[in-house]
């Protein structure tokens, strides 16, 4: 069974962000979309579940107030430690530092500088909203979708 695809407009829907800031960060490899890359004009791209997941997260480091050059060295270190299950840590940021916590007891210091508030970035409830963003907007393809999820964790 071949892998659902979604194309940059549909990526954009689901993950709640512009297609320009998609554009964006494809072009700027931040991430790229791993099923299609765009190689010319009237080429699309496609971008994969774990596409999804990894811009959501980077969607909700943004949200949380840290800066882009930062969210690249994040996301770059956590793919690096957790592989293709980023959206499963928890991220605690401190002001403009920020911590991976992968259990209980082990705390990475990603980024060196900045005091403030703390606050705790749980990452495991991206797969909940991306399932549900994919059932809001494109039911039709819904079950294919968290079928293939399923399949593809055991």
């Amino acid at each position: 069974m071949a892998e659902q695809g979604f194309s940059g407009k549909r990526t954009a829907e689901i993950v709640d962000i512009t297609y320009r800031q998609l554009d964006y960060w494809a072009r700027t490899n931040l991430v790229k979309p791993s099923l299609a890359q765009a190689t010319g004009s009237g080429s699309r791209r496609q971008y994969s579940y774990r596409d999804l997941l990894e811009l959501k997260v980077i969607k909700s480091l943004l949200d949380s107030g840290i800066r882009l050059e930062q969210v690249r060295k994040v996301f770059t270190y956590m793919r690096e430690q957790l592989g293709e299950d980023v959206a499963s840590a928890n991220l605690v940021i401190d002001g403009s530092n920020s911590v991976l916590v992968n259990t209980g007891e082990e705390l990475i210091d990603l980024l060196q500088n900045g005091q403030g508030v703390l606050n705790v970035l749980p990452l495991a409830g991206v797969k909940d909203e991306v399932d549900a963003r994919i059932v809001s907007l494109y039911p039709e393809i819904a079950e294919k979708v968290i079928t293939q999820r399923a399949v593809a964790a055991n």
